[in-house]
């Protein structure tokens, strides 16, 4: 048993002639050939904390971090026995070492991948990964490229930041390997396609065709929608059957529309676009649905400085004008009675279907005060009401609701001259007055307060007629003569031509305001409201009877008269002046 022991036994001598026979196949083997900077296909062996061992069938295996074996999360994505592809960085035949990297070789393939898809003129999908200076950085799987933000797309984009995160279809516009740059286009994917949806819109559109688009870009005037390779015009008519101040009332940017193809010119590529089209037109048999002289509840749309609109029903609005807002207030803007989105009662008042307008009145719901107030205070009638307002040309009183009757100034006395109103009344006081005029035309209501009493004028004639010699107080002096109160209300003017015979240079200088004189009355009116007398003349009767008088009196008679007074008076300024 022994022996046969022995005899399988190994001998010392053996093992090392199998040893050196070994050594001499490795050394002899043939590796093939690993050109550094190539691509060659290896056998992961072994899977260390830090590296991964490669069999590329060269003297050794290559170490490669097990970074670059890991996926974002940090999981190992090979295993003993897989095989890989390597880039060759560096090798040493004399002592067979080699240096391999995965992820330079990734690289180049995505490189060969990327050059390929640009010069057949494909497609490469990748994710825009952040934003940089001038456009965006995009992830092509391994490769980090730039997208220049000229080129993200057909318009300029309102929210970039909106677009990281996003995955999307590029085409290659240029690869420098050298430098591992890699430039990339949206926009250039993004027109062959536009070109390609115009065509066959081109073919297909026509008027009155229902199509869809995509708001594009909001006018004043308009919106630009995008119909898929082609831009239409929704003009801001075209909107609403109602009025519209802008567009953005109805529609925001990206909004999808149906819309119907009002009209086409192919040649120039022009499209003309409706919305309102699409449903009836709320203005046909509008004068039957709204008949002049009938009451509707609307809502107030829009204020504008002449007057309200106001909607009816959807899509017809109808204007109530400032003047017809209010039977008796004097309004600077609508604003004074209404305000938006208010409902209110109108009276329609006109229709006119072609102009597609409608005509509304406000005041006409409610009676015309000013035709209450006619039969209410017919002329002559005789009044009581409150002081509201005065002003330099006369008071405004209190009549009804909205209505106020004015008493002008040379309504307030016969005989008074009344500079300002307000130096005899103030607001609130209550007054009595007689109707004047009642002009509903007009809106006028005036009122008297001296029409309450006679005239005092009418009886001037009769009391003072021609001849008459009268005493009476200097009111006041001007250079044209002298006013004399005769009695109270009732003056009298001694123009200066009739003060004297002989020349009067200033009144001023022969009279004092309060002093009493006689006057002989030379004219009389009632009508004109003069009261025309004369020193000069009385005086002249009064010569003329002077010998009759000496003769009557004799030289007893001591009495001085008026004229005796002028006549000294006149001599002693003739004196004074010589």
């Amino acid at each position: 048993m022994n022996a046969m022991n022995d005899s399988v036994k190994p001998s010392h001598d053996m093992e090392e002639v199998n040893f050196e026979s070994a050594l001499e196949n490795y050394l002899n083997a043939d590796f093939g050939e690993l050109d550094e900077g190539s691509i060659v296909r290896g056998e992961v062996v072994k899977i260390g904390k830090e590296h991964v061992l490669v069999d590329v069938n060269f003297k050794s295996e290559g170490q490669i971090p097990i970074a670059e074996f890991q996926d974002v999360e940090g999981n190992l994505t090979v295993k003993v026995g897989d095989s890989v592809d390597v880039f060759v960085v560096n090798k040493n035949e004399n002592e067979g070492t080699i240096v391999l990297s995965r992820e330079r070789a990734k690289r180049m393939k995505l490189f060969d991948r990327l050059e390929e898809t640009q010069e057949g003129d494909k497609t490469i999908t990748g994710r825009i990964i952040r934003r940089v200076k001038g456009g965006y950085t995009v992830d092509l799987g391994g490769v980090e490229a730039f997208l220049p933000g000229s080129h993200v797309d057909l318009r300029p984009v309102p929210d970039m930041d909106a677009l990281v995160g996003q995955e999307f279809d590029f085409r290659v516009l240029k690869i420098n390997r050298r430098r591992s740059n890699v430039i990339v286009s949206r926009r250039v994917l993004l027109e062959e396609q536009r070109s390609e949806m115009r065509k066959h819109l081109l073919e297909d559109l026509a008027e009155g065709q229902i199509i869809t688009g995509k708001v594009k870009n909001i006018t004043e005037y308009g919106v630009f929608v995008d119909l898929g390779g082609l831009d239409g015009l929704l003009h801001i008519t075209d909107m609403s059957w109602k009025r519209i101040k802008h567009p953005r009332e109805m529609v925001q940017l990206g909004d999808e529309l149906e819309l119907k193809v009002l009209s086409f010119d192919r040649d120039n590529q022009k499209v003309s676009l409706g919305l309102k089209q699409l449903v009836p037109d709320p203005w046909e048999n509008i004068a039957g649905k709204f008949p002049v002289g009938q009451k509707f509840t609307g809502k107030v749309t829009n204020l504008v400085d002449y007057g309200a609109f106001v909607e009816l029903e959807a899509g017809v609005e109808g204007l109530v004008h400032i003047s017809e807002m209010s039977w008796t207030r004097k309004l600077r803007h609508p604003s004074q009675m209404v305000s938006a989105g208010e409902e209110v009662e109108v009276i329609i008042l006109g229709v006119d279907p072609d102009k597609k307008r409608i005509s509304l009145g406000m005041k006409q719901v409610k009676p015309n005060p000013w035709d209450i107030v006619a039969e209410k205070y017919p002329e002559g009638t005789v009044l009581e009401g409150t002081i509201k307002n005065i002003t330099e040309f006369g008071l405004f009183i209190g009549i009804e609701d909205g209505i106020d009757g004015l008493i002008h100034v040379s309504d307030i006395s016969w005989t008074k001259k009344v500079r300002h109103p307000g130096e005899m009344y103030k607001a609130g006081d209550t007054v009595q007055a007689k109707v004047l005029t009642v002009d509903k035309a007009n809106e006028k209501f005036t009122l008297g307060v001296k029409q309450l009493s006679e005239d005092p004028w009418n009886k001037v004639p009769d009391k003072y007629p021609v001849g008459t010699v009268v005493t009476g107080t200097i009111t006041n002096i001007t250079d044209f003569g002298l006013f004399v109160e005769v009695e109270e209300g009732i003056e009298g003017l001694v123009h200066v031509s009739e003060i004297s015979s002989k020349k009067v240079k200033s009144p001023a200088e022969l009279f004092k305001e309060g002093v009493q004189i006689q006057a002989k009355v030379i004219h009389v009116s009632a009508d004109e409201r003069r009261l025309g007398l004369s020193i000069k003349q009385l005086k002249e009767d009064e010569e003329k009877r002077k010998p009759k008088e000496f003769r009557t009196s004799g030289p007893s008679d001591t009495g001085i008269k008026l004229g005796d007074l002028l006549m000294q008076k006149q001599e002693d300024a003739g004196n004074e002046d010589a």
